[in-house]
């Protein structure tokens, strides 16, 4: 009978997270380095994934931090090639990087923000998943970072919510296209209390306990970094060998 640990295990397996440096993905960083993953932390904020990295060596596992902006297509190439150059090959990719600090009816939205928004949660996972696919060793898996905010209408968030439909459809084409060789799937994230949710909601840490009463999750609380972290481990463990081109909801409930 097979060992749970080794259903979970990434021992010896070389993960990128983008946007690794706070919230969600310094969670997914973690956790995969917990289950044994050398782990690349990408992010522009060059201190924030320094930071996680040392953390994750000082608790006796193995990471870099490389500087990346992922709306750059030469800095995704630099990227894989410094996790294959790092640790000697790449097999598992996140794409995290994402968000938009703004919530703005369509009809008032900057013509400026909805082109970066574009860019940087959907048009980048486009050009990185490309790029890790290109490099990736067989049995690969990509995972994206999607939102619930796909499959719901959240006023003031058109432009994101757009941007995350189209995340779902590009895991589902990419899953078609590059399997078998390579696993693509994507989580959809509800109520999470990072900066940038923070901050498009006009949030403090006193308005919170509020929300979370306001939204009577059936799981009885707020999302946590770590929570996502579990569910991507899920799918680029051996445990999800059978699954791909899933878009899974990890939201409490919602």
């Amino acid at each position: 009978m097979e060992l749970i640990d080794e259903l979970f295990s990434l021992d010896g397996q070389v993960a990128v997270v983008t946007g690794a440096g706070r919230g969600i993905g310094e969670g997914v960083a973690k956790v995969l380095a917990s289950a044994g993953a050398s782990v690349v932390c990408a992010a522009r904020r060059t201190h924030e994934i320094d930071a996680v990295a040392k953390e994750i060596v000082a608790q006796n596992g193995k990471a870099i931090a490389v500087t990346t902006d992922v709306t750059d297509d030469d800095a995704l190439e630099h990227l894989a090639r410094r996790a294959i150059d790092e640790f000697g090959g790449l097999d598992i990719w996140v794409n995290n990087a994402g968000g938009s600090p703004l919530q703005v009816p369509l009809m008032e939205l900057p013509r400026a923000e909805w082109d970066a928004t574009i860019a940087l949660n959907l048009t980048a996972i486009f050009e990185a998943s490309r790029v890790a696919a290109k490099h990736m060793n067989d049995g690969g898996r990509i995972v994206n970072i999607s939102s619930i905010a796909a499959e719901m209408v959240i006023p003031g968030s058109g432009h994101y919510s757009a941007a995350k439909v189209g995340t779902n459809m590009l895991t589902k084409v990419f899953a078609q296209e590059l399997g078998p060789r390579i696993r693509v799937n994507c989580i959809m994230p509800g109520a999470v209390p990072t900066e940038i949710m923070m901050k498009a909601m006009k949030l403090e840490e006193k308005d919170l306990p509020g929300l979370e009463k306001m939204l009577r999750l059936p799981a009885g609380r707020l999302g946590t970094p770590r929570d996502l972290g579990a569910a991507v481990l899920y799918l680029t463990s051996p445990a999800a060998e059978w699954v791909t081109g899933q878009c899974i909801r990890i939201s409490g409930g919602a």
